[in-house]
């Protein structure tokens, strides 16, 4: 297993992340604030078409998403996975709920990174512990980020 191993992926786009760095830091620092080892983490941005195909695939569900993670740790504490982001819900959802794009593509992929933490969303209890760490991790970028 590679560990600290943070990798960043287009699918089927053409999307130019910038910062990657600085993303990589945040990344580990918030594996780190919750008492866990990065592993290797994929990131990997593609269309709504390709999320909508794994989401029928492997989760059943007919509907667009803007994130699915996939957890391949396999030692206990360390975070391992690939996390794929349709850019285009990201673009979506930034514009529904007025919000920098950027920004929206962070809290997707805290939120990612947080499932493959075993945080789920699937009670209301749950979703809101789930938006609040996202908000403490975003609260927690740095300021070139």
């Amino acid at each position: 297993m590679k560990y600290d191993n943070i990798q960043f992926f287009n699918e089927d786009i053409s999307y130019r992340l910038r910062n990657k760095k600085s993303l990589r830091s945040w990344i580990k620092d918030t594996i780190h604030h919750e008492n866990r080892i990065t592993g290797s983490l994929n990131f990997i941005f593609c269309s709504d078409q390709i999320l909508y195909k794994l989401n029928i695939s492997y989760l059943e569900h007919d509907s667009f998403t803007d994130v699915i993670a996939f957890d391949y740790s396999d030692e206990n504490g360390v975070v391992s996975g690939d996390i794929y982001i349709s850019i285009d819900r990201v673009k979506e959802n930034a514009w529904q709920y007025k919000v920098i794009f950027k920004d929206e593509l962070h809290r997707v992929m805290i939120h990612g990174l947080l499932h493959l933490m075993n945080y789920t969303d699937d009670t209301l209890k749950k979703k809101n512990l789930m938006r609040r760490n996202e908000n403490k991790y975003l609260n927690m970028r740095s300021s070139n980020l």
